[in-house]
């Protein structure tokens, strides 16, 4: 994992404000000059398309309903088969998209939105708020956390989308709650905060307007981690039987084909291709990170300048 270093100067300059202001082109041209995280963004992109218009890549608009011949091989008619239930693979695949990208996408923003709370809270405050905020965080970052949530899911009864995001917030948010607060705490006596305070502004706007700015890339790629891992967590819970047997996602897709003894009776498709799309938007997630971990670290850009320098030479 990257560590992070603060990105401000000391100083309240129009320099200074100005990079703070541009926190959204800086992301931009990361993204664009790195070829992983370009690589990241365009898997997200084909993702976020199949979540948002699936008849525009396939025809069945009810993907559950068992209105084909059982266990077909793939074909023109069916791209990856049927199931051993009569379910076309490739529809199962396609709208299953929306369901795991609502799951990574909700819970990784709420589960940062909970870290940035808790964190920049116990920074700013300090003293006994940040003792009894740091403890929380501890105890939540030594918690076994699958155990916990396959405990949670069953005692909720799981098979509900809500219950499994709530699940993944309360088990996911820890983490980069201790980062935040470590590159709040790095702030807190700098001197633009300090100018901030003599002018008289309230507690608001110096965390809005002042700290928050200079973390946009550290909350940004703490939103990938939480996301990734939502995905990952979902699809797990999903796969033991703990999600929704009714709705369409890759985890629920995996739980079916094992219970249908896929690779066993020769539908090889109906557990590859599921997995490879977890794997896939897993990818997507890690490899935009790295342009988040360029912007939050600035020793990375000198280091790659210099490596193109020496080749060049």
């Amino acid at each position: 994992m990257t560590t992070f270093t603060a990105d401000a100067t000391d100083a309240p300059t129009g320099k200074a404000k100005r990079r703070r202001s541009g926190g959204g082109m800086a992301i931009w041209r990361a993204v664009r000059g790195n070829g992983k995280a370009l690589a990241g963004a365009i898997l997200l992109l084909v993702f976020t398309v199949a979540a948002i218009f699936p008849q525009l890549f396939t025809s069945v608009s009810q993907p559950n309903n068992r209105a084909y011949p059982l266990s077909l091989p793939p074909s023109s008619a069916h791209l990856l088969g049927t199931t051993a239930y009569g379910q076309d693979i490739w529809a199962q695949l396609v709208w299953g998209t929306r369901e795991t990208l609502v799951v990574a996408v909700v819970a990784g923003a709420l589960a940062s939105v909970l870290s940035v709370l808790i964190g920049i809270a116990a920074a700013y405050l300090g003293g006994i708020a940040d003792d009894l905020l740091s403890l929380l965080i501890d105890v939540f970052l030594v918690i076994p956390a699958f155990p916990l949530i396959i405990v949670i899911a069953a005692y909720a009864n799981g098979g509900n989308l809500a219950v499994i995001i709530g699940v993944l917030v309360i088990t996911g948010w820890s983490y980069g709650a201790r980062q935040l607060r470590a590159q709040a705490l790095s702030l807190r006596r700098r001197d633009f905060l300090e100018s901030a305070r003599v002018r008289g502004e309230n507690w608001f706007y110096i965390v809005v307007r002042e700290i928050l700015p200079t973390m946009v890339s550290l909350i940004a790629a703490n939103f990938l981690g939480a996301a990734l891992y939502a995905v990952l967590t979902a699809a797990g819970l999903q796969f033991i039987g703990l999600g929704s047997p009714t709705t369409v996602s890759w985890g629920t897709m995996l739980h079916w084909a094992q219970a249908g003894e896929a690779l066993q009776t020769g539908q090889a498709w109906w557990v590859v291709a599921p997995g490879l799309c977890i794997a896939l938007l897993g990818a997507g997630f890690a490899l935009l990170n790295y342009a988040f971990d360029e912007i939050a670290n600035p020793a990375l850009r000198p280091v790659r300048r210099n490596r193109r320098n020496r080749v060049a030479q």
